[in-house]
């Protein structure tokens, strides 16, 4: 049985993960909805922000578990390899980043 502690640190990637997909699902409607509210030349500086706290949180949740690795390497990675998922966190990582920036730069045209 893990600790309460290596508990409390799985818990808080699943929260940060679960988070950073519910704001990119959020964002993916507000950016809609701005698409169709916006004036023409302005600029979609809220979907930016959504967007960059998701990427926020993704980062939060790859570095947790990037840090407390070896308290989850006995229980569940016994071949000492970070899998997939690992690696998927830290591409989506400057991915949703970037997507934000360029929502921040984004002008609506018409």
């Amino acid at each position: 049985m893990l600790g309460v502690k290596t508990q409390g640190y799985l818990q808080a990637v699943q929260a940060a993960m679960i988070l950073a997909t519910i704001l990119c699902c959020v964002d993916v409607f507000v950016f809609v909805l701005q698409l169709f509210r916006l004036k023409q030349g302005e600029r979609f500086v809220f979907t930016a922000i959504i967007q960059l706290l998701s990427s926020l949180c993704v980062m939060i949740a790859a570095s947790i578990y990037t840090a407390e690795r070896e308290s989850f390497q006995d229980k569940f990675i016994q071949d000492g390899n970070y899998g997939y998922s690992y690696v998927l966190a830290w591409v989506a990582f400057p991915m949703t980043f970037i997507s934000g920036l360029m929502y921040l730069v984004l002008r609506k045209r018409k």
